[in-house]
Parts: C-alpha cells; sequence; structure tokens
C-alpha cells in the first residue's frame, strides 16, 4: 500500500510540474514577442512601458532591451531546471509503476 501512496504523490508532483513547465513556456514565449516587437518598433514612434498602473515612456530603448533578454534568460534558466524535475518526476513514476506492477504478479 505505501507504493500506491507514493504513486499517487509522484502523479500529483508531475501534474504540479506540467504546470509550471507550461506557465515559464509561455512566460517565455510572450517575452521573445515583446522583445521581438520592441526591436521592430520604428525609432521615431514613442514606445511606452507599464510600471504599476501607469504607462511611462521609454527613454532608453537598448537599456530596456537588455532588460528583457536579462529576464527572458533568466526564464530559460526556470524552465530548464522545471523540465528536468519533470524528467525525473517521469522517471520515479515509472519506477513505482514497474514496481507496483511486479507486485501484483
Amino acid at each position: 500500500m505505501e507504493n500506491l501512496e507514493q504513486l499517487q504523490l509522484v502523479v500529483g508532483e508531475v501534474q504540479a510540474a506540467r504546470q509550471q513547465v507550461s506557465s515559464v513556456r509561455a512566460q517565455v514565449q510572450e517575452l521573445e514577442g515583446t522583445i521581438t516587437a520592441v526591436q521592430n518598433q520604428p525609432d521615431h514612434l514613442a514606445l511606452h512601458r507599464q510600471l504599476g498602473g501607469v504607462l511611462v515612456e521609454v527613454a532608453d530603448r537598448d537599456a530596456l532591451i537588455s532588460e528583457l533578454q536579462q529576464t527572458l534568460s533568466a526564464l530559460n534558466v526556470h524552465l530548464e531546471r522545471f523540465t528536468e524535475r519533470e524528467i525525473q518526476l517521469v522517471q520515479t513514476y515509472d519506477e513505482l509503476k514497474k514496481s507496483l506492477q511486479g507486485a501484483q504478479e
């Protein structure tokens, strides 16, 4: 019975890990789109950034792009870690599942 409880816990952890991976992946894609949009914005048009509840004109586009790229880099590190954790959890799930199947035979 202990293995079954462990299996159920791992299933919950796998689901949580997959949600985290999906969420961070969506954030990465959104940030990549934002960086592209900022880079493609013509210089003669104003660029604004939301700070709290207000929009503020951006004076230094290069600094903004650099900041966005740093954030993207950090998100990619998190995505890699979450993906590795998901893989480990799936492996643990598979091992527990085989163990339970072997015990039932």
